[in-house]
Formats: structure tokens, sequence, C-alpha cells
């Protein structure tokens, strides 16, 4: 697999983790019982980081052998 492909693959990854926050924030404008909102709340702070690792990933991936590409330190040994 290439890093273009998996750049392909983190792009597919954050659209489903995007798609599964919004059907979470529907179902936070539904509900009063308070403890399921504890819980939706706590999933869409688990989601979140998520959503910006796979971001942050599939770009250095798609980027990586650009010439003049600045990578975060994040991902550099």
């Amino acid at each position: 697999m290439t890093l273009e492909e998996l750049s392909r693959e983190y792009a597919k990854s954050a659209d489903l983790i995007r798609t599964r926050m919004w059907h979470i924030r529907r179902a936070i404008l539904k509900t009063d019982d308070p403890e399921e909102l504890w819980h939706l709340r706590q999933r869409l702070r688990q989601l979140s980081p998520m959503l910006t690792e796979m971001n942050d990933l599939r770009e250095l991936c798609a980027h990586y052998y650009d010439r003049g590409y600045w990578r975060d330190e994040k991902y550099t040994l």
C-alpha cells in the first residue's frame, strides 16, 4: 500500500467518524435523559481527537514526499 492509498483510507475513516459524530449530535437534541446525554457527550469527546488524528495523518501521507512540505513534529522521529 502506498502513502497515497493510505491517505485515502484515512480520509474514509475520517468521514465515518464525522458521520457518527453527526448522528450523536442529532441524538443529543432528541433526548432528555441526563444519563444518556452524559454518555453521548462523552462519546463525542472521545471521537473528536480521533477525527483530528485521521485528518492529520491523511494530510501527512498525502504530502509526505512533496518537496518543501512541512511535517508536524508529532509524526517525525
